[in-house]
């Protein structure tokens, strides 16, 4: 996959940081999605679009070492890597992309979080791209935290509040490293471009089109509303067959 293009490195300066780089959509909106966990979210979304049912979503399980951690929303820094072969570029030229990809992860719209595939086939999550460096590294980058099929390290010393979503834990970094970023790459079933917006939490992670993310919050709502009668009743000390009818009822009169 070709590298993105990228923000000159002046003006990495400008958004690295802050992680307020203005995006596609007011922050209000990404604010008022955090309010929700990620399966919250995948239900608006088959309110408001029932033909992505299927797709969108992250259907393979993913280690979340930080389950407390509120759900994240942003915009998606793609990434892939490999660990079990070495980079076959010369030191200078490594140094060169290295560079090259921390100004991609560091420039665009914010807040960000990097979604990275792991394309060592039979060999996924060999070597760990994440630790404490990596976590650090992108967090002072402006990214919320990340979501890869890879495996991750140093869960102790992990930059606080960075999220992590990963396919597992392993102890080494073997040969790792980035071979493409900027590019579509698929992670745990979701398949995710560069700029897509992304929510992600314990439970796992979603691409919200852009002309939808406005609606969802409504939809959450109305989601919400529906159940309300149901888990009354099931929650009741009264609880009945026929009650669950009625409670049943009720849920779908609601609009």
């Amino acid at each position: 996959m070709p590298a993105a293009s990228h923000q000159s490195a002046a003006h990495l300066g400008d958004n690295a940081v802050t992680n307020t780089a203005t995006g596609p959509l007011p922050a209000a909106v990404l604010e008022a999605l955090g309010r929700y966990d990620t399966p919250t979210i995948c239900n608006a979304m088959e309110v408001i679009a029932p033909e992505r049912r299927l797709i969108g979503f992250t259907t393979k399980q993913l280690v979340c070492p930080f389950p407390e951690l509120p759900p994240m929303v942003g915009y998606a820094r793609t990434v892939t890597i490999r660990s079990v072969q070495k980079s076959p570029l010369p030191a200078a030229e490594q140094a060169k992309r290295r560079i090259e990809y921390y100004e991609y992860v560091g420039t665009g719209h914010g807040p960000r979080i990097s979604v990275i595939q792991d394309v060592d086939g039979p060999d996924i999550g060999y070597g760990a791209f994440w630790g404490e460096v990596q976590s650090n590294v992108h967090k002072a980058l402006g990214c919320l935290g990340v979501v890869t099929d890879g495996s991750i390290r140093d869960v102790p010393q992990w930059a606080p509040g960075f999220q992590a979503l990963a396919g597992s834990i392993g102890p080494s970094h073997a040969w790792v490293h980035a071979e493409s970023f900027g590019g579509q790459v698929r992670v745990a079933g979701m398949t995710v471009n560069s700029d897509d917006l992304i929510h992600a939490d314990r439970h796992g992670a979603i691409v919200i089109p852009l002309d939808l993310a406005a609606k969802l919050p409504e939809a959450a709502e109305l989601c919400g509303r529906r159940e309300t009668p149901i888990l009354e009743i099931a929650r009741s000390p009264d609880f009945s067959l026929e009650k669950l009818k009625a409670a049943l009822k009720r849920s779908a009169e609601i609009h």
